[in-house]
């Protein structure tokens, strides 16, 4: 890119951050549009790196935007040859480790491998003081090479934006909308949605329990990216987890049935239906058809059953 077409309008704890002059009236690009399914499995363990916890990186022409930093994010990004100096911004949806534990490492690794523009961070609150405190984690390593390499002061190039619901940002690319869920306990998560200047719309859900709201919030957009839970894998899941009465407990209270999917997409007249953060992920016995099965039993549109790196073309 010859230019740096991201200056951002967010609303935020901070109040609105104006679009920089050179940008106003920028028009709708045209640039091809990608998006990568980096890491579909759901929860924060570990146990292949065919399936990795979540991450997606949404490409527009040259420029990444990344919607959620779970383990792996920075390593499916150079699987996928990508540039990690081309990152421009972060979205995380809410503040599980398998969500943004790699938040401040992806920034970094972006740092060294020539980053040195402006990168935004949006998250909701707690995303400000999870990345000043791994950039502080890093200060003498920083301080070392910007002195000893030349390179540009990461803590300058970074900006983070607390948002709410309603309008994130917006720019050239496309405007950001937030809806809070409902995923005890935590409660500030949150669904996205980017509508692109092309004319096409994305939902990402989001980790959440069965939220009619979130119907209206994707009424009609093009691809609806849902997290899905599988009810009968589930018993086997806890049956291996010493805690496992409360965590059946949670993964009831806290994210979506397969069928209460479909239910959602329906409502919502969604185009396509995107099924990622499987729980439980990482479970050979299940097959792509056990995931569309209950989603269909209410839904009759298109069921994409993503896999890490299943690449998505929105354009």
């Amino acid at each position: 890119m010859t230019t740096r077409r991201h200056a951002l309008q967010t609303l935020g704890a901070a109040g609105l951050w104006g679009l920089l002059p050179q940008l106003a009236g920028a028009a709708a690009t045209d640039e091809p549009v990608r998006l990568i399914l980096q890491g579909t499995k759901g929860g924060p363990s570990v146990r292949s790196v065919k399936q990795l916890p979540s991450s997606n990186a949404l490409l527009i022409g040259d420029d990444i935007y990344l919607v959620d930093a779970g383990y792996g994010a920075t390593y499916r990004l150079i699987e996928e040859k990508l540039k990690l100096k081309n990152l421009r911004g972060i979205f995380i949806t809410h503040n599980h480790s398998d969500h943004n534990i790699e938040l401040g490492p992806t920034v970094y690794n972006a740092w060294t491998n020539a980053l040195n523009h402006a990168i935004d961070v949006f998250g909701p609150e707690g995303t400000d003081a999870l990345m000043k405190a791994y950039l502080e984690s890093e200060r003498f390593d920083l301080e070392t090479r910007i002195e000893d390499e030349g390179r540009p002061d990461l803590r300058k190039l970074v900006h983070t934006h607390v948002y709410h619901a309603g309008v994130v940002t917006e720019n050239e690319h496309f405007k950001v909308s937030a809806l809070r869920n409902h995923h005890p306990p935590i409660t500030e998560s949150y669904a996205l949605k980017f509508e692109l200047k092309n004319g096409k719309t994305i939902v990402f859900s989001g980790d959440t329990s069965y939220f009619p709201p979130l119907a209206e919030f994707a009424r009609n957009v093009d691809y609806l990216v849902h997290e899905a839970m599988y009810l009968p894998a589930l018993k086997k899941l806890v049956q291996r987890a010493p805690n496992a009465q409360t965590l059946m407990k949670h993964l009831l209270a806290a994210h979506t049935s397969t069928g209460d999917v479909g239910r959602i997409a329906a409502a919502a007249n969604v185009k396509n239906v995107v099924l990622t953060h499987f729980v439980p992920g990482a479970f050979p016995s299940v097959t792509d058809e056990d995931w569309r099965r209950g989603v269909r039993e209410h839904y009759s549109g298109n069921v994409i059953v993503g896999h890490d790196m299943l690449e998505i073309s929105i354009s």
